[in-house]
């Protein structure tokens, strides 16, 4: 009988001990990847919540200084009582006359007011509007029954107006002054006017100025038959928007200059209807003009970096699981602990950074304090300072990678695609260089 030497143990023991604690190791990174998500949620929340308090700062900014603003310019509108035999209720009717020609040129001046942290971009405009009516002659027999006539201006947000409106119509000049709200989404500013004296089918000019203030964007309604806008400004980014782009555009260092012409055959509305014929909708969507709201972008970019921590956090744990693996040093599960809680620490210094200084900085900055404290740490670690380095040269590769598809748009699909074919093979090469068996 062969005697069997219990201190010895079988090769299927020794073999199996290295397979249990690369499993235990294996285990643990996932399950450290997995908490890290925690972190990584509180932060997506933080950003929400940040982004959110930047809106109400310039919301608080809108409803003094003005919010955006949407010109109408002056129309017709001819009132009277309506009753017949088989209603004999009184009811109002009102019947609308656009203008004939409007042509509008203003000079748009925005600043940068602080609220806070938040800088909030608001404008002052002077605007001249000019145009003339001319009641058709074919339907000159639909407008003289109406005994009641008030020409109308539109604006959507009366805080804005830093003038008193004056209203030069022939040779005569009318003060107007608020009455009411609900014209084409606009609130209205209007006097009486007599038109007894017009002439089917002649011109009758007319002429205002006004000083407007407001954020956001500046459009106008083109309700005139030929509509002709004109806008200068010192605003560098502008974003046109509406229903119509300008036929001219010139964006430069100093500003832009943009001019409009829209005809009435361009729209789904007529010069001349009746105030119940539901065109409202129609002309409101007709809207032009320019937005000069500067996006609080740090955050969409920041929120599109937070979705990549995943991907960077076992990108990164697989980089030194293989460093561990190949040059057999150990890294205790707390080490890698510590290097998951750097790589999320790195989405709020970001957040923190971009509010002050902007993105693109906040994320240069953010990323080489990650990158140097990871080198730093790797070599206080390892205490081989060559793979110290190549970890940090890893690790700016990857942020890089990461910063170069939050600014694409058109192509981050393909780029996302083809660098992570790329990471996959680099894996795939070095994970030849490791016996699994044995855990070496």
């Amino acid at each position: 009988m062969e005697n069997v030497n219990p201190n010895v143990q079988s090769d299927t023991n020794v073999a199996n001990k290295p397979n249990r604690k690369l499993g235990a190791k294996i285990g643990y990174i996932i399950l450290v990847v997995l908490l890290l998500f925690i972190p990584t949620l509180m932060i997506g929340n933080l950003i929400d919540e940040r982004e959110s308090t930047a809106s109400n700062a310039m919301s608080d900014v809108f409803m003094q200084w003005g919010g955006s603003q949407t010109v109408m310019p002056p129309i017709l509108e001819m009132e009277r009582v309506v009753k017949t035999d088989k209603n004999p209720t009184p009811r109002s009717e009102t019947l609308m006359l656009l203008p004939n020609e409007v042509s509008i040129e203003g000079n748009v001046e925005t600043k940068d007011l602080k609220r806070g942290i938040y800088e909030i971009v608001t404008m002052t405009a002077p605007i001249s509007i000019k145009g003339d009516f001319m009641i058709p002659e074919e339907d000159a027999y639909k407008i003289w029954p109406f005994k009641k006539c008030n020409v109308s201006l539109g604006i959507s947000d009366l805080k804005g107006i830093s003038n008193d409106v004056v209203l030069k119509i022939g040779d005569k000049t009318y003060s107007l002054v608020p009455n009411g709200n609900g014209l084409f989404g606009n609130t209205r500013l209007s006097a009486k006017i007599d038109i007894d004296d017009w002439t089917p089918g002649k011109k009758v000019p007319f002429e205002l100025n006004l000083v407007l203030k407001g954020s956001e964007a500046l459009k106008f309604l083109p309700l005139g038959k030929m509509t002709y806008v004109k806008l200068t400004s010192n605003c560098l980014t502008p974003s046109f928007c509406g229903s119509f782009l300008p036929d001219h555009r010139d964006v430069s260092d100093k500003g832009f200059q943009s001019d409009w012409s829209v005809s009435y055959l361009n729209r789904s509305y007529p010069q001349l209807f009746r105030g119940d014929e539901g065109y409202d909708y129609q002309v409101r969507e007709s809207s032009f003009g320019v937005s000069l709201l500067v996006p609080v972008q740090h955050y969409q970019k920041t929120t599109r970096c937070i979705k990549y921590a995943a991907l960077f956090i076992i990108l990164t744990f697989a980089l030194f699981f293989f460093i561990e693996m190949i040059q057999k040093k150990y890294l205790h599960p707390i080490q890698y602990t510590l290097v998951g809680l750097g790589l999320v620490l790195f989405y709020a210094l970001l957040l923190s950074f971009s509010e002050h200084i902007g993105f693109s900085p906040a994320y240069v900055v953010s990323s080489l304090m990650m990158i140097v404290m990871m080198t730093l740490y790797t070599a206080g670690m390892l205490k081989i300072r060559k793979t110290a380095l190549y970890i940090g040269g890893a690790l700016t590769g990857l942020y890089a990678y990461i910063f170069v598809l939050i600014q694409m748009e058109t192509y981050a699909l393909l780029a996302g695609s083809l660098g992570l074919f790329a990471i996959l093979a680099v894996l795939m090469y070095f994970s030849q260089k490791i016996n699994w068996e044995r855990g070496e």
